[in-house]
Formats: C-alpha cells, structure tokens, sequence
C-alpha cells in the first residue's frame, strides 16, 4: 500500500494529447507524482467522448478513483460518470484551474444577488481545433449563474452556434475559435446603464495541468462519490 510519502501514481488515458503532455511535465516539476499506467492510484482521463465508457470499466473494476476533464459529453456519458461515482471516487472537470473554479463561485454569488433583471451572457474564446461549442467551461459557468438565480434557465446557443431568441432571465452563450488561444471566459451581467464583467485568462495548459494534479492529490483520500473542482477549492 502507498504511503503519504510515496509519489502519487498518474495513470494517463491520453499521453501523447496536449493535456496528457502538460500534466506529464507538471509531474515531473512537482515531484510528488509518476507517471505509472500499470499500477495507478489515479486514472486521469482528459481523451475524447469516445474512450469514456472504457475508462470508467477499468477505473471501477480496479477500485481506482479517476478525474475527467474530457470535455462535449453527452447525457448517457452524465449517467455513467454516476453509476461510477456509487463505486469509486469521481471528479468531473469541465476546467482543471484552480481560478475558473473560484470564478464560478463569484458567477453564482453575482447572479444571487443581482437577479434575473440583470441579463447575462457568456463569452468564451479557445484555439481554432477545439470541436465542442460552447465549450465545457462555459456550460459550468452557465450553470453557475443559474444556480444562483435558483433555476435552470434555457441556454440560448444551439449546438451550430446560432443565436436563439431571448427569454427572460435566459443565459446567453457566444463561442469564438482561432489561432492558439487556451481559453478566454467572460461572465458579462449587464444591467441598465451598467455592466459587471467576470473574467479568466489561460495564458498555458500547465495552469489546467498543476489544477489536475491538486485534483488528483485530492481524488487519493476521498470515499466514492462524485466530486468537482469546488471541493478541490474547499479543501485547500
């Protein structure tokens, strides 16, 4: 059994993927995790949609905690992360940084308290390859400002990028791609004569990457259940 002062045994669903990269070298700047695909203590899956289902199989069938970062999951994909997280312990990701998960709480703090006169839309911006939109971040940001508002308004993007028409207290999304861009977030709560904007720049993936390894560190210690960033936050 590992002790506390052993390495923390990575198992990487994705080495040669742009995150399998940077959590690599984050590990090996850290010092206190290998990379280790036979005996993991736990499995980090940031692959595509498609490699989920193998990823839970092996995680639940090793007892092995697993973080997702995979991001453009489907309902079915929600449903298997839950019966996973009945065994074994679950963090779901849409962004590994410490700052987005901090932002989402101030997300829902503004819309608490500002309420659905004020109106808000999400801007994100990410590099030209990025398939899914809006992008997994926006939707969590999204949802944090309806919870804030107590609800769960329409999100008011279709998948084509396509604006829909308002509704009342609707939140509003816009995808922008190109270039090398990591990923940009603004929250924008505009109201009369004035506008709040809550914003997060990633300047590199390594501020993804050291977020996934505090994840990680965290994921070791839990008890099976579905977990988020927010606890990673809380248990800082």
């Amino acid at each position: 059994m590992r002790t506390e002062l052993q390495p923390l045994r990575l198992s990487l669903v994705a080495p040669n993927g742009r995150m399998g990269q940077a959590i690599a070298a984050a590990a090996v700047e850290d010092g206190g995790f290998i990379i280790d695909d036979d005996r993991a203590d736990v499995i980090v899956d940031f692959s595509a949609p498609e490699a989920l289902a193998g990823s839970l199989d092996r995680a639940t069938r090793s007892g092995t905690p697993i973080l997702v970062g995979t991001t453009g999951l489907d309902d079915l994909a929600d449903r298997r992360m839950a019966d996973a997280s009945r065994t074994v312990p679950l963090l779901r990701a849409a962004n590994t940084s410490l700052g987005i998960a901090l932002l989402a709480e101030l997300v829902e703090r503004a819309a608490r308290a500002l309420g659905p006169e004020w109106d808000v839309e999400i801007l994100e911006m990410h590099h030209r390859r990025k398939k899914d939109a809006p992008s997994g971040t926006a939707l969590l940001l999204g949802d944090a400002a309806a919870a804030g508002r107590g609800g769960n308004p329409p999100r008011e993007m279709s998948r084509e990028g396509r604006n829909l028409q308002r509704g009342e207290g609707a939140i509003g999304f816009a995808s922008l791609r190109g270039g090398s861009v990591v990923g940009d977030h603004d929250v924008i709560f505009a109201g009369e004569d004035e506008r709040i904007v809550l914003a997060h720049r990633a300047d590199g993936r390594m501020v993804f990457a050291r977020g996934a390894l505090k994840a990680a560190r965290f994921l070791s210690r839990c008890e099976p259940g579905f977990y988020t960033m927010r606890d990673v936050v809380g248990a800082l």
